[in-house]
């Protein structure tokens, strides 16, 4: 296997392993709480709006839907937490993939939080950082704490990897 291509490999094992953690952790909050889980097929919906050259919405519920929205949500939602580990990993060396430690991924992962607050809350005509929901507050702390379970996945899925990047390494 040639060793450079062996990073990225692991890299993207990392970002699919993290965003399944935060899916496990909606998962369990929809289960034991009755929170909804985000909408995914939302995220395809603005996509698939995208090149009609409409970025923002007033309400993305009400914005027509579009066929595949929800596949293309998800694949978007995996691709993006495969680009946040690839950045963490570009960030602070492929020599963490060999011995991760928390800090660089639970600091990646909190930084991510200014993905959904800042481009796809306002995008979605949910104002700034959640402010035009029926309660702001709670929208940005549940979107911290899913993002912080982010990068508690990227460490968790990183220390599962590591013998494999040492194996081969």
């Amino acid at each position: 296997m040639n060793i450079e291509i062996l990073p990225i490999m692991i890299a993207v094992a990392v970002g699919i392993g993290a965003t399944l953690a935060m899916d496990l952790w909606g998962f369990f909050l929809k289960q034991a709480f009755k929170i909804p889980a985000p909408n995914y097929c939302f995220v395809g919906r603005w996509l698939r709006h995208m090149p009609e050259g409409i970025f923002r919405h007033d309400s993305i519920a009400a914005a027509t839907p579009k066929p595949a929205e929800c596949a293309v949500g998800w694949i978007a939602h995996y691709a993006t937490g495969v680009i946040f580990a690839l950045a963490l990993v570009l960030l602070a060396s492929p020599r963490w993939l060999l011995e991760p430690t928390l800090l660089p991924a639970m600091i990646v992962g909190l930084a991510t939080v200014a993905a959904p607050l800042f481009v796809m809350q306002p995008s979605f005509g949910l104002g700034l950082a959640g402010s035009k929901t029926p309660n702001p507050t709670q929208t940005r702390l549940r979107s911290l704490m899913n993002h912080a379970v982010f990068g508690l996945g990227l460490y968790i899925s990183a220390l599962a990897l590591s013998p494999v990047f040492k194996a081969y390494s």
